[in-house]
């Protein structure tokens, strides 16, 4: 019996209780279930507050306006029905009661009085020392119902671009912090209540446990409505037991597939040819390297909807499954339980994929066994963590060894940091004598043609502008990124070739074959007036 069937059950029993009841105390029995859902309400008859005090509802005025039906429950009072009975017979007016169940009556008392919907304070982010605003939103979260706040906090990150929803236990109080574009922001601090409410909503949602004395991952999804336009909002989920309890760390992944476009990620023509030329060969590696939060993800995701097409077979190993993108197969690796890229990638090696995205390569099997898979007529994808282009290459020499099939397979390594954009209200200004010194030892030997738009004797740089609407002066990121293609030069650093190894050899290697680095590409985005030189520094 589902459940729809057992509801039904339910309303028949309750019924049938009714109508004896109703023989009990002497008065008609009215079953309303042919007709509570449709009939006109009678207006102007009795008050809604009456209504719910007395459990009495008006059904209609009947044979003439002198003649007067109401429905009422075993829980009105007897007294009541009799005074009215008498006031109404004094007037002459006829009037008639019937006894409906008591879930007619909610049925009723949820079309004449329905519930209003609560249209709580949108969240505001606080401006550096702003705790008046955090007092606001932290009262707005204390009104907020036990059952929606959960709900309310992800929608209010949705809406405010947020990437994640730091849940943190403080000494005597929950920080709540939001990171929009870049940076974490103080938001509210709530009870011990709301905290319970909200991490019992995580426990059942993303399978989590709220009395794990260990680290946990999660994921859940929740369908997110604006403007009546619906989106999926994938979350990741990161606990972690700390002093004063157990801290959460929501991740918010905001998925569009539609968005999930190199057209979009703000590429110049070469860049993007670059990577064109690179993807479309049947086999290599391609590496992704950035630190978290740099959007490694999408753009890896970026260039598997690019070659994403009915005569590629394409398959992913992640961990976990951030972007669900239709075509793909992907598989999700908990390497929190035992699981190993390495090994899953020998398995679906198997599966004769074209292209094969391993979501991070964290070790030298897996580093291995890509590389193996990368000459075999497969074109690897992946991410690394390395600070550059040049320190990945670094690094991953330092990882396997002095590799010639390494050197053979590697074909592209991309380097990227998200800094925030600036907002239409800033402002321009001259740049001081440290910043013009500072501009021009950045840019120094990068080609001519590429400067001779700016001016660097005096150059033009830009602040950010506070306005109500832009509390920090800065409107979305934007993206800088660092390409290295691997040419003949690059592979003597990782045959053996070259007797010293390292970071600053390999870079000055690329950049004589005309690679600029990503401190350039943010100092060419600040005279361009896109972001500001504080920016960069934090950045990159």
């Amino acid at each position: 019996m589902d459940e729809s069937e057992i509801q039904l059950k339910r309303r028949e029993n309750e019924e049938q209780a009714t109508k004896e009841r109703a023989r009990i105390l002497g008065l008609p029995y009215l079953d309303t279930r042919d007709f509570e859902n449709e009939i006109p309400l009678t207006m102007g008859v009795l008050d809604v507050a009456q209504m719910h005090r007395d459990f009495i509802i008006p059904l209609q005025k009947g044979g003439g306006e002198e003649h007067f039906q109401f429905m009422v429950t075993s829980q009105t009072p007897r007294t009541l029905i009799e005074r009215m009975r008498q006031e109404y017979n004094d007037d002459g007016e006829r009037v008639d009661f019937f006894l409906i169940s008591n879930s007619a009556y909610k049925v009723f008392m949820l079309r004449y009085d329905p519930p209003r919907e609560v249209k709580y304070d949108d969240i505001k982010i606080a401006g550096e020392g702003d705790s008046e605003t955090i007092a606001a939103v932290s009262q707005t979260l204390s009104t907020v119902s036990v059952d929606k706040v959960f709900d309310f906090l992800i929608d209010q990150a949705d809406k405010l671009g947020a990437s994640d929803i730091h849940i943190e236990n403080l000494r005597n109080e929950i920080r709540i912090r939001m990171r929009v574009d870049g940076l974490l922001h103080p938001v509210a601090t709530i009870d011990k209540d709301k905290y319970r409410v909200i991490m019992g909503e995580l426990s059942s949602r993303a399978n989590v446990s709220t009395a794990s004395n260990k680290p946990q991952s999660g994921h859940m999804q929740k369908e997110i409505v604006q403007d009546s336009i619906t989106h999926i909002l994938n979350i990741r989920v990161e606990t972690i037991p700390t002093m004063y309890g157990q801290d959460a760390v929501l991740r918010l992944f905001n998925f569009d597939e539609s968005l999930l476009n190199l057209d979009l990620l703000g590429l110049s023509k070469e860049e993007r040819a670059e990577i064109n030329e690179i993807i479309s060969h049947p086999r290599g590696l391609v590496l992704m390297v950035g630190p978290t939060g740099s959007g490694k993800s999408t753009t890896l995701y970026s260039m598997l909807n690019a070659l994403n097409t009915t005569d590629r077979k394409i398959i992913t190993l992640e961990d976990p499954i951030e972007y669900g993108i239709n075509g793909i197969s992907q598989i999700p690796v908990n390497t929190n339980a035992g699981g190993s890229f390495a090994e899953e990638l020998r398995s679906v090696l198997r599966l004769d994929p074209d292209v094969v995205m391993v979501g991070e390569i964290r070790d030298a099997d897996t580093a291995k066994t890509a590389i193996q898979a990368s000459i075999t007529g497969h074109l690897v994808l992946s991410s690394f963590h390395a600070n550059s282009t040049a320190a990945a290459f670094a690094r991953m020499i330092d990882l396997i060894g002095v590799n010639p099939i390494f050197a053979s397979s590697i074909r592209l390594i991309v380097a990227q940091r998200l800094v925030r954009k600036l907002s239409d209200s800033k402002k321009q200004r001259l740049a001081t004598e440290a910043e013009i010194k500072y501009i021009r030892k950045v840019l120094e030997g990068v080609p001519a043609e590429i400067l001779s738009d700016f001016d660097l004797e005096n150059p033009l740089l830009y602040d950010p502008v506070i306005t109500e609407e832009e509390p920090f002066g800065y409107s979305g990121r934007m993206m800088i990124m660092e390409q290295l293609v691997v040419s003949d030069e690059i592979q003597a650093f990782i045959r053996g070739d070259v007797a010293e190894v390292n970071t600053e050899a390999i870079e000055a290697v690329a950049r004589k074959q005309g690679m600029l680095t990503l401190e350039q590409k943010g100092i060419l985005a600040v005279l361009r007036g896109e972001t500001t030189l504080k920016e960069i520094s934090r950045v990159i």
